[in-house]
């Protein structure tokens, strides 16, 4: 990815707005690297390797958008929820994960789903109102490596969905608008 040259930190160029911005993308992708911890978890226990390489690819993603959007948070300013995300997002990747592969993967739709809507949102906000270089083109690849997870998880849950596991997938993508409204200001 490409970094500006200048040598100042990379959050001193974000506006109010977009250090709110970044402190819910933060939020996110730790809550991302913990879903796929906990489907982990869970396909360890039940010997699903399918299931394994699944969370390790796409956990790994998720890694390295929180490494690179860590970059760009001042360092005092990430959320003070950060513990009860990674708890939420363990569970929301180890709950559905005992329920076999096909809720693991609606899950996961249902949660890139809103992602991609959350940072088409920034995308159109840097292309209006500009921004500091370098932020537009990462948003950018992380949506599309999201977009990218969900198109696969949608493909792989199949066209139906038991009436339970589409009330699981509307509540995780409440349950993720709600934490984006948190992580924006605590």
């Amino acid at each position: 990815m490409n970094q500006p040259a200048h040598t100042e930190p990379l959050s001193s160029q974000l506006s109010r707005h977009m250090v709110r911005e970044m402190r819910s993308d933060h939020a996110g992708e730790t809550g991302a690297v913990y879903i796929y911890q906990g489907i982990t978890a869970v396909a360890r226990w039940r010997q699903d390797a399918e299931l394994l390489a699944f969370a390790k690819e796409h956990g790994d993603t998720e890694a390295e958008h929180l490494r690179l959007l860590e970059a760009w948070l001042p360092a005092y300013r990430p959320s003070r929820l950060l513990v009860p995300w990674c708890i939420a997002g363990w569970l929301t990747g180890a709950l559905p994960a005992l329920f076999g592969r096909r809720a693991v993967y609606g899950t996961i739709a249902a949660v890139e789903t809103f992602v991609d809507v959350h940072y088409q949102q920034q995308i159109e906000h840097l292309q209006v109102n500009g921004g500091p270089e370098g932020l537009l083109p990462l948003l950018q690849r992380c949506q599309a490596d999201e977009q990218h997870h969900r198109d696969e998880a949608a493909s792989l849950a199949g066209p139906q969905k038991t009436w339970l596991l589409r009330l699981w997938c509307g509540l995780v993508g409440s349950g993720s608008a709600a934490a984006v409204v948190l992580a924006r200001r605590v």
